[in-house]
């Protein structure tokens, strides 16, 4: 009996992922999630309540929640560099 290989031993994951023709939504959800961290922590580490974060960011706690949920990628760049300023921080987009 002959023994099968899997024809992606060897490939990169993110050739997997562009074969599946997944590979743009996969990466989007992973930014996003990052994203979602790093503004948590941001918050955390600054001492800002959800409710304080809103209003630095003129904008409502729900929207904030949306935010902050790693798997709601429905989030406008404007909203994203609103949120990074309000703990001091700068968002950096790259092409590449």
């Amino acid at each position: 009996m002959a023994k099968k290989t899997n024809p992606h031993t060897g490939s990169l994951f993110e050739d997997f992922l562009k074969e599946e023709g997944i590979h743009e939504e996969v990466q989007a959800a992973a930014v996003k999630k990052v994203l979602a961290v790093k503004l948590e922590q941001a918050m955390k580490e600054n001492n800002l309540s959800k409710k304080a974060m809103a209003d630095r960011m003129q904008t409502s706690r729900s929207q904030l929640d949306r935010l902050l949920d790693p798997d709601n990628e429905a989030v406008t760049l404007q909203t994203m560099s609103r949120a990074a300023a309000a703990v001091g921080l700068s968002l950096e987009i790259h092409l590449s």
